[in-house]
């Protein structure tokens, strides 16, 4: 069984004992316990459900196993050729680990 959730406004397929790597979730601590009730599609083995826009009833509860978690480093790099302008930035995406405890559906 899995579902689609809707975590800080992106989808995400969500299964039990998976990983997720999400966006930064402010003020969530390490080991604290977190529900998401923007569920959008529940598939439990075959049989799928489709909300309109949300499966009522259906939620995903998972656990806190790092608040913050750096992702790969992304550099933008601008250049105007024959102008002798060049500007190099570096960026590094926050991410929060989650582990899926339960799929209520």
């Amino acid at each position: 069984m899995y579902v689609i959730v809707e975590i800080n406004g992106q989808q995400f397929k969500a299964e039990e004992g998976k990983k997720l790597f999400v966006h930064h979730i402010q003020g969530a601590e390490a080991g604290a316990t977190v529900e998401f009730e923007k569920v959008l599609l529940v598939d439990n083995n075959g049989a799928i459900t489709v909300g309109a826009p949300v499966v009522e009833g259906a939620k995903v509860v998972c656990e806190v196993k790092t608040n913050l978690v750096k992702g790969d480093k992304v550099l933008v790099f601008h250049k105007k050729r024959r102008k002798g302008y060049r500007k190099l930035n570096g960026h590094r995406q926050q991410f929060t680990e989650l582990t899926i405890k339960q799929v209520i559906a």
